[in-house]
Formats: structure tokens, sequence, C-alpha cells
């Protein structure tokens, strides 16, 4: 496997799981309690700027190939299986304070 497949694949894994981990917007804005919109939101944000680094990866290598829409449904849903175990930890483990 090459290094930059490993690279991509790390940072794919840290930023699904960014927005379970932690209750501020963006790593930046503290909020009290993040809702769950908020976190769908910036899954999203990182899918896409996962994405860029992807291709700008791509691009170093080789010229850039064309994708369609069964690409970023995969890709898009891997991403998903990538923040399962955020979720889990931020559902289902994390303490509720009351």
């Amino acid at each position: 496997m090459q290094a930059s497949v490993a690279t991509l694949l790390i940072v794919a894994f840290v930023a699904a799981n960014l927005p379970f981990l932690t209750q501020r917007l963006g790593g930046v804005i503290r909020m009290a309690n993040k809702h769950f919109g908020w976190r769908l939101l910036e899954l999203l944000v990182l899918f896409v700027l996962v994405g860029v680094f992807a291709r700008f990866l791509e691009a170093r290598q080789m010229p850039v190939q064309p994708q369609h829409w069964q690409f970023y449904v995969t890709t898009a849903a891997l991403f998903l299986v990538f923040a399962f175990p955020g979720f889990v930890y931020q559902t289902f483990w994390k303490k509720r304070s009351s």
C-alpha cells in the first residue's frame, strides 16, 4: 500500500470521528450541547474536505480520473462506516451529565 493511501485512510477515519468526540463546532466554537444536526453538518463538511485532500493526493501522482455519482455514494457510505465508532461512543458509551 502506498504511503498516500494509508495517510488518506487515517485522515478520513479521524475526520469522520471528530464531530462525535468533541462538543466544539468545527473544533473552535464551544457549545453546551451540540445538536445531532450540527454533527451531521460537520460530518458533511469534513467529508468534502477529505475529498479535496484525496483529489490533491491523486493529482500529485497522476492525472485525476473523472468520477460519477456512484463513486461519491460509495465514498460517502465508507465515510459513514468510519464514523461509526465515534457515533457509538457519543450515543451509547459517554456518561451524560444530568
